[in-house]
């Protein structure tokens, strides 16, 4: 499964070259990237979970854990026909579950959820409720004992609810999902998600969270800020993927996990520090 930095740069051109908007330049210092791995998967639309053996593919309504050397399917899970599980976002697996950021989208009021298989089997097997709060759910990552979590208003919704992207939040929540802190995205980024917001994050090994928009074949490396409320943003790095989604390999140093929803295709890098 190994990608030869040839292939790396014909995918990127091609994603690259494939955005539409023109959107505000950044001018911080980027980082380079390249592809290790890469596997199909059909439900690579939302985003990405990883742990030691397997790719989590999550789609709105379905998950697909992938064995990561050979691509074998090994099991699969699909909310039921008229089920309450609507809208499924990125996940990460801490201690053997899988925890999935869920929202409604795009019914309104937005509200948002926490939902939790089993990372062995994909039994769902609990579930924490947000109810209507901060808007839609759309990642969620444990670091320094904490649970952290992004909601997102979008620009599509403004009239209806009077806030548009420019209201993302970043929320830092105790063991039990009791709201510590908050914080806003620094107005450079807000434009890069427009018209959505921000889809994926996972706090780096630098100790930087890097985050993604919907759609820009990038990732935002962020700091929380000495002062204020605003995230500092630190780096851009360019990655052959389509937003949504990531997830930082915690047992291999210095691999990011995404997708490319268009292809179906989970991609893992190798980031340069």
């Amino acid at each position: 499964m190994k990608i030869r930095s040839a292939v790396h740069t014909v995918l990127l051109t091609a994603v690259l070259g494939a955005a539409a908007p023109v959107r505000p330049s950044l001018s911080l210092e980027t980082a380079a990237a390249s592809v290790i791995e890469r596997l199909k998967a059909p439900e690579a639309v939302q985003g990405v979970a990883v742990d030691k053996h397997h790719f989590h593919a999550i789609d709105s309504r379905a998950i697909g854990k992938y064995e990561r050397t050979t691509g074998r399917l090994v099991k699969r899970w699909e909310e039921d026909k008229g089920g309450p599980i609507l809208h499924l976002d990125s996940g990460v697996v801490v201690r053997g579950r899988l925890y999935c950021a869920h929202s409604n989208y795009p019914k309104l009021p937005m509200t948002s959820s926490v939902e939790i298989l089993d990372a062995e089997s994909l039994e769902h097997v609990g579930s924490h409720s947000f109810g209507v709060r901060w808007g839609s759910c759309t990642w969620i990552d444990r670091h320094n004992g904490a649970w952290w979590a992004a909601f997102a208003p979008y620009d599509q919704f403004k009239e209806a609810t009077g806030k548009d992207a420019s209201w993302s939040t970043l929320v830092e929540f105790d063991s039990n999902w009791r709201a510590r802190q908050s914080w806003v995205y620094p107005e450079a980024l807000v434009e890069r998600f427009r018209p959505m917001s921000n889809s994926g994050g996972s706090w780096g090994p630098d100790g930087l969270l890097y985050l993604t928009g919907h759609d820009a074949a990038e990732v935002y490396a962020v700091r929380l800020p000495r002062r204020g409320s605003a995230l500092e943003h630190v780096r851009t790095v360019p990655l052959a993927i389509e937003g949504q989604g990531i997830a930082w390999d915690r047992r291999r140093q210095g691999v990011l996990v995404g997708i490319r929803r268009s292809a179906r295709e989970v991609v893992a890098f190798e980031v340069a520090p």
